[in-house]
């Protein structure tokens, strides 16, 4: 299967869920622990894209 829209789908649901983590425990959108676990995330659904594209 093709890697590109898998890595896409990963990028777009990680960053997302990554960023709403904080949320959680009361910090806004634009905080600094929403920017960096949105990054984070997004560089995992990266990660776990492009693994699962190989299946």
């Amino acid at each position: 299967m093709n890697a590109k829209p898998l890595v896409w789908i990963g990028l777009t649901v990680g960053s997302t869920l990554g960023s709403m983590i904080p949320l959680l425990w009361g910090a806004g959108e634009l905080s600094f622990s929403s920017i960096f676990l949105g990054g984070v995330g997004g560089v995992a659904g990266i990660l776990l894209g492009y693994k699962y594209s190989d299946f």
